[in-house]
């Protein structure tokens, strides 16, 4: 359904570009995660998608129509959940939606209709008649959702939606997410929590820096990757354990990032011949984490 081609972006007085040659393909159904630390350019992503930033240099086009003929055809058939508060505090949360459906030229029995379906998708029937600004942090997400699902959008946009929410309020949002593609949308999910991208996406682009470093199924990206393993061991060396693969020393644990057809036996065989004892061992794919440090050798969450 949507698909960005070279897509490039780089604000006034910048040195450095905040999107460079970003080229994605979503479909219906999916929920592609875009995974990166802060400032590696998911929201100037998503204010692309959202229309909020004009497209510089690239495409971006729905089902083939650049992106910008089908914001001024039917705008509503793109919605964004921000990550920041997106309603009026000193309206109930009934009002909010009438208010906002009336944005998006509902009207009479369809505005009704649409305002009690996203109500009851929320869960926040039970608080229709309360100020939004009293609201806890997570049902003002889950406003937020509301809100951002009454034109019934063919694509959907989440930038860092569960930021400051208690586990129960993520849980849902996320559980609510996954459902909306199963329905049939188009679904972008940013975050920098990557155990959230690993419970809700069907693929995932790993961006930093603007630039896509990786993207595809989690189990397409994991699978190319060295295997991990993770030693504690007293009097182990880094020249010693290099011969197997890629070495990170970290305070008590070392990790070798096994070169391709390398187990972990002969390691351990080494090791023994060697009279190291090993405390501890654990072998196995790298996690979304591991993949990014191993791309960018450094913490996702810098």
């Amino acid at each position: 359904m949507l698909e960005l081609q070279g897509l490039s972006h780089r604000y006034p007085h910048a040195q450095a570009n905040a999107l460079d040659a970003v080229s994605l393909a979503v479909p219906r159904g999916c929920v592609l995660g875009l995974l990166g630390p802060n400032g590696a350019g998911k929201t100037t992503l998503i204010s692309h998608l959202s229309g909020a930033l004009a497209v510089q240099s690239g495409q971006i086009r729905v089902d083939g129509v650049p992106l910008a003929q089908v914001r001024a055809q039917a705008p509503t058939r793109i919605a964004v959940a921000p990550q920041d508060h997106a309603f009026y505090p000193m309206l109930t949360v009934a009002e909010n939606l009438a208010c906002f459906a009336a944005a998006g030229r509902l009207a009479g029995a369809r505005k009704r209709e649409r305002i009690a379906a996203c109500l009851a998708f929320a869960q926040l029937e039970a608080f229709a008649g309360t100020r939004a600004e009293r609201l806890s942090g997570g049902l003002k997400r889950r406003l937020n959702l509301a809100i951002a699902l009454l034109p019934e959008p063919e694509l959907m946009l989440f930038d860092e939606p569960t930021v400051g929410v208690d586990p129960q309020s993520r849980a849902f949002v996320l559980d609510a997410i996954k459902g909306l593609a199963r329905a049939g949308a188009a679904v972008i999910y940013a975050s920098h929590y990557m155990e959230e991208i690993e419970a809700i996406a069907d693929r995932v682009a790993i961006l930093d820096h603007g630039r896509v470093l990786r993207e595809g199924s989690l189990e397409e990206l994991l699978s190319k990757n060295a295997m991990l393993l993770t030693l504690a061991a007293d009097g182990l060396d880094a020249q010693m354990l290099s011969r197997f693969g890629t070495v990170e020393q970290g305070g008590v644990h070392w990790r070798i990032h096994l070169h391709p057809g390398t187990g972990p036996a002969p390691v351990l065989a080494a090791l023994e011949v060697a009279g190291i004892e090993v405390r501890h061992a654990e072998f196995g794919r790298h996690d979304l984490e591991q993949l990014f440090m191993a791309l960018t050798h450094r913490s996702l969450r810098d």
